[in-house]
């Protein structure tokens, strides 16, 4: 077990110097905390994660399948496209432009880099596919995303054909409010090669808005092989998600992947007046993400494990993904973590992708030298005040009674080379750490 440090953990762990060491990111994460604040959203004073535990509990005994160190979970069937999300080796997604007729007020894609140039401009999408063919590179899985992508009907026809063209074989999917479907373009996505399609439904449309888009989907339904909704859960629209659980399953849709609902540090009146906060810890690990959907609101995790139970209890075909914020950042962690030359002091996590060593301070250094020593252990460097060594080697400290540092590492490039940037800093013992189940 490794215990994660918050300002009340701090004062259990007696290692004076690892308890200092451990402070440094405490203080790191409750600046950002504050930070965010000035943002306009306040956090949610009460925690959910006891609710939260429970409901996957109790969803683990009713058969949903839990993936990508439990941060995505599934009933029914998942796409294959989401499944090659959690390391994002082979798939990629491009965009002609960010340009939306859509005002949705939760829109992340004001924080795209640029983005006001790219509402106003096109991107030349053809020329990246063939661009990235030429690095001699495979894709697996292509999408184009927006903006809205059939406000460039041609541009989008063309991207789905050279993308075949280019990667035989290639998964194809679109994104799309679904507006702009109608028989012909839905012929014409259908000759471009297009495999799968995801419409937008959005819970604060009205019934009118929602049944627009449903019929939308259901015409789809005939020419594209997999139809899916993707939306995110805005807390407290239980009974309407329900309504649309129910009328995608009676339309035969391969599934929906509903999102955790997030506040992209923007249009704060608009998240107040619907009484939503962010959640407490809106990071397990704080890092520059390149997934810029902003920070999770409180309870809307919490809702979309009950609507995934209710639609087992109600016997729904439909295919059922529950993505949270941080299923979407495991990708670019295992990009960057993944085939590096480290030390061997260094242990990648199969569990979440990032670097990991073990530290040990002050009195506690040489006792744990001369155990790693005596085991005939390399795999360890001596510092000033500390002994940093491969998590793995921790087993060999049994005897000892030393609190050890967990500390969680990403590799980054940088002009002068591959460095490793320390994130956090949780605390374990020789007779508490779980190799199987912490690392």
């Amino acid at each position: 077990m490794i215990v994660e440090m918050n300002r009340e953990r701090l004062a259990a762990v007696k290692n004076e110097q690892l308890r200092a060491h451990a402070e440094t990111y405490v203080e790191i994460y409750e600046e950002f905390l504050e930070a965010v604040k000035g943002y306009g959203l306040d956090f949610d004073p009460v925690s959910c994660e006891a609710e939260v535990a429970a409901r996957r509990q109790s969803l683990r005994a009713k058969g949903a399948i839990f993936r990508n160190n439990d941060h995505s979970i599934y009933t029914g069937r998942i796409s294959p496209a989401c499944e090659a999300c959690q390391k994002g080796v082979g798939s990629l997604t491009f965009y002609v432009s960010l340009k939306c007729h859509r005002k949705c007020f939760y829109c992340f894609n004001h924080n795209q880099e640029d983005y006001q140039l790219h509402t106003e401009t096109k991107r030349d999408v053809v020329a990246e596919v063939d661009e990235f063919a030429a690095t001699g590179l495979g894709l697996s899985h292509v999408a184009l995303t927006g903006g809205e992508p059939l406000l460039y009907p041609q541009e989008t026809m063309d991207f789905f054909a050279a993308a075949g063209q280019r990667f035989p074989g290639v998964h194809t999917r679109l994104y799309t409010s679904g507006d702009q479907i109608d028989r012909e373009m839905l012929s014409r996505l259908k000759e471009s090669g297009l495999q799968e399609i995801r419409f937008s439904v959005r819970a604060h449309d009205g019934e009118k808005g929602r049944r627009h888009t449903y019929e939308r989907i259901a015409l789809a339904r005939e020419y594209i092989p997999q139809v899916m909704v993707e939306m995110p859960v805005l807390p407290g629209t239980q009974e309407i998600m329900k309504e649309v659980l129910r009328e995608l399953d009676r339309l035969g849709v391969f599934g929906i992947n509903l999102l955790e609902f997030c506040y992209p540090l923007f249009n704060a009146d608009e998240y107040q007046a619907r009484g939503y906060q962010v959640k407490q810890q809106p990071y397990a690990t704080l890092y520059d993400y390149w997934y810029a959907g902003g920070l999770p609101v409180s309870r809307s995790e919490l809702e979309c494990l009950e609507l995934m139970e209710w639609a087992l209890d109600e016997g729904l075909c439909i295919g059922i993904h529950y993505c949270s914020l941080e299923n979407k950042h495991t990708g670019q962690i295992f990009q960057q973590n993944y085939g590096q030359k480290l030390s061997p002091v260094v242990h990648f996590s199969e569990r979440d992708y990032f670097y990991k060593t073990a530290k040990v301070f002050g009195k506690d250094v040489m006792p744990v030298y001369k155990a790693l020593s005596k085991a005939g252990r390399g795999g360890y460097v001596v510092s000033e005040g500390f002994i940093e060594f491969n998590p793995l080697f921790i087993g060999r400290l049994k005897d000892l009674d030393v609190e050890v540092g967990i500390c969680t590492q990403v590799a980054e490039q940088r002009e002068d080379g591959l460095v490793l940037r320390e994130l956090k800093v949780g605390v374990t013992t020789p007779r508490t750490f779980e190799p199987d189940r912490d690392l």
